[in-house]
């Protein structure tokens, strides 16, 4: 569905994205309700195939719309939250067996934004434990399975939520991304997933002194871009200078002649596999048919050994940190955690204060790798990730350490560099390959440009839908029991 179009009146809830369900209910045509049970059915349905869900709280769930006060832009829309975000009286797990039972005694000025909304939260999504790995297949939930192909990885950290959005669980939900933990699982279910720029949201409950506080972002996974555009309206910052217009204006002002500097290439110098390079190449032509100026450029470097060390140690002491005030003193935490979670925590709890500093000053000095290359053009394009879905148990806990640590450093080659600068980035289900698996393509605005990014994203849904793909991928067989 493009932006313009809100005729909805031949289509099942859950062919409808989140914008034209909060109209059914200003107009009438539907209730809160009615899109709770229906989302709750589709949850339940759906969920013993994917397992994308961390929780479900149907009862609680029909509480708040009980209790639903008028007016949000979402109002009564259902909506999961990815299972890293505190909100009050739901689980909170992160992806992780230290945390079986807990619940989370209160929320932050993000979900705050989020209730005001008017979105209805019945339940969690699935995460790699801590966020920490680029698949979602935790020890604690076990392994959460694509849309596309179950026997293939939605990827990580976000790949519940990329799953329920893609098979139509809700329209949209929300994710987290620190080297690309929306923009990856995003390709790879074929969904659109934005990364806002450093500063643009309300704080989410990091700490601002947390050493990644500056690369971690909260957004969400939608079906269509006029969703993601109107959720990060709803959680933005107070007192931006320049905060984001409507999703309406977005979409009534198409950009027109950009110079985009495109590159195959990640920031390692490694080159994707031949079908995401296919999806890039088309891309490339797509945007050209538009009338924009294609430059090759090529692209931001990072020294691997360096950047891939100080993002190491970095994860550990935020690891080792966070394991310390979850569970002091618990003599059992260890042999709850995963392998991999282990090795990050001993690896922190021995760096030095100095160790610290010298990585978060490696990484605040990397993020020019990618301003600079915006030099001289109004964005940057690439491939999302250097693949297409993989199987399932193929960098699952239990895998070597260094293997698993390869794997993130491979599958942020792309997603990393806008992180580390702050900039705004996307990825964009605009193909699905040979093999039909879903392939993103990747854009990167200066800091600042989002809503460059929205008017552009607008523009390429408009010609090149993809929604149609995701309502016919939510009436394969193996979803018909909704």
């Amino acid at each position: 569905m493009n932006a313009d179009q809100t005729d909805t009146t031949d289509l099942p809830l859950v062919d409808l994205d989140a914008t034209a369900q909060a109209e059914m209910v200003s107009t009438g045509a539907a209730t809160p309700m009615d899109l709770l049970t229906a989302a709750i059915t589709r949850c339940e349905a759906l969920n013993p195939a994917l397992n994308a869900l961390a929780s479900l709280d149907a009862d609680a769930a029909r509480r708040r719309v009980e209790a639903l006060a008028p007016g949000g832009a979402f109002h009564g829309v259902p909506t999961l939250l990815k299972d890293l975000l505190a909100w009050p009286g739901l689980p909170i797990g992160l992806g992780s067996r230290l945390m079986a039972g807990q619940v989370a005694p209160q929320g932050s000025a993000y979900t705050e934004a989020l209730e005001a909304a008017g979105l209805v939260v019945l339940g969690k999504t699935t995460t790699s434990e801590f966020g920490l790995l680029g698949t979602t297949e935790p020890l604690a939930t076990g392994p959460t399975r694509n849309p596309w192909d179950l026997t293939r990885s939605t990827g990580g950290s976000s790949g519940g939520a990329a799953a329920a959005v893609a098979a139509g669980m809700v329209p949209v939900a929300h994710g987290s991304d620190g080297g690309g933990s929306i923009r990856g699982p995003a390709a790879l279910c074929g969904v659109f997933g934005f990364k806002p720029g450093r500063g643009r949201t309300r704080p989410a409950g990091i700490p601002p002194e947390a050493p990644l506080a500056g690369i971690l972002s909260d957004h969400c996974l939608s079906r269509t871009v006029r969703d993601s555009a109107t959720w990060l309206r709803a959680t933005e910052a107070q007192g931006l200078p320049d905060p984001l217009p409507e999703a309406s204006a977005l979409a009534g002002d198409p950009p027109a002649g950009l110079r985009i500097g495109w590159f195959a290439r990640d920031c390692f110098g490694e080159l994707p596999e031949p079908e995401v390079l296919a999806g890039l190449e088309r891309s490339v032509a797509l945007c050209q048919s538009l009338g924009h100026r294609l430059v090759p450029v090529e692209g931001p470097r990072l020294d691997r050994a360096l950047v891939g060390q100080a993002m190491f140690d970095l994860m550990a002491v935020t690891t080792a940190g966070m394991i310390e005030m979850l569970a002091p003193g618990r003599e059992d935490a260890a042999g709850l955690l995963e392998p991999y979670t282990r090795w990050l925590a001993d690896h922190g709890r021995g760096l030095a204060p100095p160790r610290i500093g010298e990585a978060m000053q490696v990484i605040a000095a990397s993020g020019a790798a990618l301003t600079d290359c915006l030099d001289g053009v109004d964005l940057l394009l690439s491939p999302t990730i250097p693949f297409t879905a993989f199987a399932l148990g193929a960098f699952a806990p239990g895998t070597a350490n260094e293997v698993l640590r390869a794997h993130f450093e491979r599958s942020a080659g792309y997603t990393a560099p806008a992180s580390l600068a702050g900039c705004p980035a996307m990825s964009v289900p605009l193909h699905v390959g040979r093999s039909g698996l879903p392939v993103g393509s990747h854009f990167v605005a200066r800091a600042g440009d989002d809503a460059l990014l929205f008017r552009l994203a607008f523009q390429l849904e408009r010609a090149a839908p993809w929604l149609p793909r995701l309502q016919a991928l939510s009436q394969r067989p193996a979803w018909r029991k909704s």
